[in-house]
């Protein structure tokens, strides 16, 4: 287990709990380094947000300026259609559940929002 990686799982569309925590946390636990790692995992209605919003996107790049890796679920950016548009964006979009399923079983550092 790394103690210095945190996972975020977002998989809300609300646009303030995305600047007001999951942009606002991620990028800051890198800046001021709260974490060494911080990888936000993109699922469900967030893929649809960040595929629509032009604010929540250059939040996305800010994110990605700042180190934060960011992935997204691809059975859920396909079967919203927004997979093309989320890799336009340096997303890296891949199948997540087996990846999400590793996290927990090792009881590392996960962040759902």
């Amino acid at each position: 287990m790394n103690n210095a990686h945190l996972y975020v799982l977002w998989t809300s569309d609300n646009k303030v709990t995305a600047e007001k925590m999951v942009f606002m946390y991620t990028i800051n636990s890198l800046l001021q380094g709260w974490w060494e790692k911080v990888t936000l995992i993109i699922w469900g209605a967030s893929a649809q947000l960040v595929s629509e919003n032009v604010k929540i996107q250059e939040k996305i790049k800010e994110a990605m300026d700042a180190g934060v890796h960011i992935t997204a679920c691809k059975a859920c950016a396909d079967q919203l259609g927004v997979t093309e548009k989320l890799e336009k964006q340096k997303i890296e979009v891949k199948y997540l559940g087996q990846p999400l399923t590793e996290i927990l079983k090792n009881n590392e550092h996960l962040v759902t929002v």
